[in-house]
């Protein structure tokens, strides 16, 4: 590996410095007006890629591959020296995502594992400098993402597996590991954050923290790196997948693998009692990163419903796919994702921009809204010939259904208004009735 220079002579001093100024300011944090109009942004995206890609692809059992099959990090580390994407095209990807219906891509830029996608002077553990690749897939995937008019968003691993400044699996004492350097670390952390934030230009739109849940006790200094975040990028959002309700300095609240209230996982914290943009993630198959043995794919249905059901709950779903060391992405994902942006297109109208929580998710489905007009999601036959939608009042709008325009039989109550959908004998992925 060739030397890299240090930290400190990138310029870490002086950006300590600026963010201890604002450290405290997080605390009381505000947002600026850039971050607010990109939170509304963010909400009527509704879709978007989420990309686990690293190193550890080579072994084709997941992202966690070096913890479960406990690989000492000296032999871990050596995977770099073989990792060659050959076939990696970022405006493939890109085009791939558009033509699915997303309209943004999160990817990973360095998972627990500690290794960096990206080139780095901060460490030499990087795509750069420690494979044979020695190009920055993160710096083809920003202008590929610039030309289809795609949001880039970076996922960040707050825990590492590798590097002794972080001192995995030590004993926190008074908020740091008992024999690490970790303000070390921290700075190391702020360091690659100011990378990412000022290398890959505007498109760039939010930080995705991954790990707090490893170390509940430690001090992550949030305040400061919160703080650094909305001063390099005002407009950029921060995003933290601690499982628990929002920071000070946090833009919009995640979930994993659960829709807002559920809990299927033991993840399920953080309440939704608050106006900010909600993010669900889930797998097309059932791993994050590439598995060779995983054929566990969701199917069409599968995803539509639940893009469908996030967007009754106003939140984003951000799907995952692990793509292959060679840097394509399997045929099986690519063509799922082609079949869920053809319905997309036909019915796009009743997902992108609209806002939820008109009712609850129902058995038979969930409610999205844009303006003045509802949208009833019909995603499985009701158990009664009608369906009541609690508080609605229908007004001098008529129920219809979409597309299509025909008629469908409404009662109207003082408690919300009883639609008769007349439910269609032959299934289909999503019967719509339009209330406008």
């Amino acid at each position: 590996m060739k030397k890299r220079i240090t930290a400190c002579s990138i310029g870490i001093t002086t950006m300590m410095l600026m963010a201890v100024s604002v450290a405290q300011a997080q605390q009381g944090y505000r947002p600026s007006a850039e971050n607010i109009a990109y939170r509304e942004a963010f909400r009527d995206m509704k879709f978007g890629l989420f990309v686990h890609w690293g190193i550890y692809s080579l072994m084709g059992d997941g992202e966690w591959v070096m913890y479960q099959q406990k690989i000492p990090y000296t032999k871990y580390s050596k995977l770099a020296n073989a990792f060659y994407p050959h076939s990696y095209d970022a405006e493939a990807w890109a085009k791939m995502a558009k033509d699915a219906g997303m309209r943004y891509i999160c990817i990973t830029s360095r998972h627990h594992d500690g290794f960096s996608m990206f080139d780095s002077k901060a460490t030499a553990y990087d795509i750069m400098d420690a494979t044979p690749y020695q190009k920055d897939v993160l710096a083809d995937l920003a202008m590929a993402c610039k030309k289809y008019d795609l949001k880039l968003h970076f996922y960040y691993s707050l825990l590492d597996w590798g590097r002794d400044d972080y001192g995995f699996g030590q004993t926190i004492v008074n908020g740091k590991p008992e024999k690490a350097n970790w303000d070390s670390y921290i700075n190391f952390m702020k360091a690659q954050l100011t990378e990412l934030l000022t290398n890959y230009g505007d498109v760039v739109g939010a930080i995705w923290f991954d790990g707090d849940w490893e170390r509940k006790k430690a001090n992550w200094h949030y305040d400061e790196i919160y703080g650094l975040i909305h001063t390099l990028r005002p407009d950029v959002l921060v995003g933290n997948n601690h499982h628990e309700n929002l920071k000070p300095g946090e833009d919009f609240q995640m979930f994993e693998k659960d829709l807002p209230g559920q809990n299927s996982h033991g993840w399920g914290g953080g309440d939704t009692n608050h106006d900010l943009p909600l993010e669900t993630c889930e797998t097309i198959n059932g791993s994050w990163g590439y598995n060779i043995n995983d054929n566990r794919y969701k199917s069409v249905e599968d995803i539509v419903h639940y893009l469908v059901k996030a967007a009754s709950q106003n939140t984003n779903f951000l799907l995952n796919v692990g793509p292959r060391p060679d840097g394509t992405i399997q045929p099986e994902f690519a063509d799922t994702l082609r079949a869920v942006g053809q319905w997309l297109q036909q019915y796009g109208e009743a997902v992108y921009g609209t806002r939820g929580g008109v009712i609850p998710l129902q058995t038979w489905g969930g409610v999205t809204q844009k303006n003045e007009t509802l949208f009833v999601h019909m995603l499985a036959a009701p158990q009664t010939e009608f369906v009541f939608l609690p508080g609605v009042q229908l007004g001098k709008r008529k129920a219809t259904t979409w597309p299509g325009g025909q008629g469908c039989k409404t009662v109207q109550a003082n408690e919300g208004l009883f639609l008769y959908p007349n439910y269609p004998q032959a299934a289909s992925i999503d019967h719509i009735i339009r209330i406008q």
